[in-house]
């Protein structure tokens, strides 16, 4: 293949190489990414995208994360639920526990329970517009299209209450694991 670069044409080089390397080297590749940037990967093209949704990668992110055990014990049943999404509702319920929360992701908020997101609440972001491709990620994982709403002005007092208890809790939540990790003493 032979590929001609005009200078300051835009058209970038080394994405159209990465494009067209053979499925099984991009694989390769992928397979020695981390979630974040393996998330990040899936915005490069549609083939990538594929490509980085790929069940293997993301059962052995799973083990190397959590272990074999754990992947034993989280496996999704046939046809139900991705590798991929086994991994990010496990990696939510590491950052913000298994409990009922609201959680705020960039300008977003969310109603989440053990680690499976619920409902989405609402944005900051004033204005009807749609999850734009680079906010299409929520802490590096790719929202596939069920938690891809669109997002409604935020008008009500009630989305203001929503946004200041999402608030709170961020707030307290690194607060909440200090307490709990620091040993106690008596005086």
């Amino acid at each position: 293949m032979q590929l001609k670069h005009k200078k300051g044409s835009g058209f970038d080089l080394d994405l159209v190489v990465m494009i067209a390397l053979p499925e099984d080297l991009c694989l390769k590749i992928l397979c020695l990414l981390d979630h974040p940037n393996l998330a990040a990967a899936q915005q490069v093209c549609r083939k990538w995208r594929v490509l980085a949704s790929d069940n293997k990668l993301w059962c052995n992110l799973f083990k190397d994360r959590w272990g074999e055990g754990q992947a034993a014990f989280f496996a999704p049943p046939d046809d139900c639920k991705s590798w991929k999404n086994v991994y990010e509702v496990q990696d939510r319920c590491d950052r913000v526990g298994l409990g009922l929360k609201i959680i705020r992701e960039g300008s977003d908020y969310y109603l989440v329970h053990q680690g499976e997101i619920l409902r989405y609440l609402g944005s900051r972001n004033c204005g009807r517009k749609r999850l734009s491709s680079h906010s299409n990620t929520l802490n590096g994982s790719t929202l596939d299209d069920s938690t891809k709403p669109l997002l409604e002005p935020c008008i009500s007092i009630l989305d203001k209450i929503l946004f200041i208890i999402g608030d709170l809790e961020v707030a307290t939540s690194s607060a909440k694991r200090k307490r709990v990790s620091e040993p106690h003493t008596t005086d």
